[in-house]
């Protein structure tokens, strides 16, 4: 496949990149072989990432080549939120579809102009529910992370969600940036903004503008970002849709290794997007990567769901003779319907279960992170014994189980898959999942009290593989020492 023949946007008379505004972009690739995906090369200026302050998480730095599009910001409207299209008809939020031509706006010189602009992606979620109200009579139900353009700059719907700090939010008097299709831009007052009290399926599309027009103003998207959270549970096609891949991390990452102030700490992949996702069969990120980490005596850790890692096996079976490396594989259950309709595009369990065997005949130990366990589904003594003594027969030496975490974007995603596919699950789940993203203690005590004896009987309790730095260098002074770095949980 001949990549340079696929580049679909790029600078250039009347063209638009699909990620406006991402930093260090090279180009953007359609290419038949990875249908409805879209891949951003970019020229990133580091390669190592540092976990700070205080953080759950067992690792201190992560390189990440490839991160996809997150939606955690949440910006939804009512299904039936009327939407401006190229022709000057409307059409409710809901019937979009990929490819539609819209209205958005662009700056020019010292104005924002009204431009034809396209559809990229589509979801649905359920959020909190705020009617706002204008001057003319227009009510708009959305989110309240929702922004709309005002004339003093983006506000949100909300002063707030919990949690977060303040931010800039509408108030009576705001008056919203307007598009009349028959004249130039004009300007409509809030009247009011009112809390409904309950949660409803709300939908939000990508664009190529970053807005559109809904409801007559101008609407503020869940706009593609470079900040794609890796999650367990696919949360929604946009995940999986805008690949950012970082062409040159390698030669990035192996100036970073040089630096004198470098102490050779344990790097984790897999921490937050899949090293090994389907898209690296083509771009081959991974041998600098693991080559450049072995060479300056640096320990690594990786965790995949991906087979592609069959691959770099010879290259990580040497990199292990120079510095520690902990490999672990990511199988969550066994029902292979189930997985397809949770992790659709992904290596199903039988091909991961099989990537275990193969990293173990090549001598290299491997841990299998059981996660995400989703409550009342694949949790029962009978499911994880199944799956625990499937993942023993494979070879693994250790294994981690780990419940369903629902963190922003995760969540909106599960609870409206759950409501689709499990209704009578709904109710149980918000009680699970009523302080946060974590579920309730109780149940966590009951699944490790309950995983516990499986472990010991298929041994596996060992969990998975630690690794320590390899010469561990003087501490900074004043500084903390790690002195072993488990293999990283996936989020979920």
């Amino acid at each position: 496949m001949r990549w340079n023949g696929q580049q679909v946007l790029a600078d250039g008379v009347g063209q638009e990149r699909a990620l406006p505004g991402l930093r260090g972009l090279l180009r953007s690739v359609r290419t038949p072989e990875f249908a409805g995906t879209v891949f951003h090369e970019v020229e990133a200026r580091s390669a190592l990432n540092e976990v700070r302050g205080p953080s759950p998480v067992p690792f201190r730095w992560t390189v990440n080549p490839y991160r996809g599009c997150s939606h955690a910001c949440t910006y939804c409207l009512a299904p039936s939120t009327p939407v401006l299209m190229a022709d000057g008809s409307h059409r409710p939020i809901r019937e979009l579809a990929v490819g539609d031509g819209i209205v958005g706006t662009q700056i020019r010189g010292a104005y924002r102009r009204s431009v034809e602009t396209r559809v990229l992606a589509t979801w649905s979620t359920r959020k909190r529910a705020y009617r706002v109200t204008l001057e003319d009579g227009t009510e708009i139900v959305a989110s309240g992370d929702h922004r709309f353009l005002t004339e003093r700059g983006w506000k949100h719907v909300t002063r707030h969600s919990p949690g977060e700090r303040r931010r800039p939010h509408l108030t009576p008097d705001d008056r919203l940036r307007a598009v009349d299709p028959a004249a130039a831009g004009t300007s409509v007052r809030v009247v009011g903004v009112e809390d409904l009290g309950h949660e409803q399926e709300m939908v939000d599309i990508t664009t190529g503008t970053g807005d559109f027009v809904a409801a007559g103003v101008i609407s503020h998207n869940c706009f593609a970002r470079n900040t794609h959270t890796y999650l367990d549970l696919d949360a929604g096609h946009d995940f999986d849709s805008q690949i950012v891949v970082k062409v040159n991390v390698a030669r990035v990452l192996e100036k970073e290794l040089r630096s004198r102030r470098w102490r050779r700490e344990p790097v984790a992949m897999g921490t937050n997007t899949d090293p090994y996702q389907r898209a690296e069969g083509r771009y081959r990120l991974m041998p600098g990567i693991v080559a450049a980490l072995a060479r300056s005596g640096t320990p690594l850790s990786v965790l995949t769901k991906g087979t592609v890692l069959t691959r770099d096996l010879p290259l990580l079976a040497d990199a292990s003779r120079d510095v520690p490396v902990g490999l672990g594989v990511s199988i969550a259950l066994l029902d292979r319907a189930l997985q397809h309709r949770l992790e659709p595009g992904t290596p199903s369990p039988e091909a991961r279960l099989d990537l275990v065997r193969r990293i173990t005949d090549a001598g290299l130990p491997c841990g299998v992170m059981v996660a995400p366990v989703l409550p009342l589904l694949t949790d029962s003594p009978e499911v994880l014994d199944a799956l625990l003594a499937r993942i023993a027969a494979a070879g693994a030496t250790g294994a981690t189980v780990l419940a369903l975490h629902l963190r922003p974007g995760t969540r909106e995603w599960f609870l409206t898959w759950l409501a689709r596919e499990r209704p009578d699950l709904v109710a149980a789940y918000g009680r699970l999942y009523r302080r946060g993203a974590y579920v309730d203690p109780a149940y966590r005590r009951s699944l490790a009290e309950r995983v516990a004896p499986l472990l010991r009987r298929h041994g596996l309790a060992g969990g998975v593989p630690t690794i320590r730095p390899a010469t561990p260098p003087p501490p900074e002074p004043g500084g903390e020492q790690l002195s072993l770095l488990p293999l990283p949980a996936p989020p979920g």
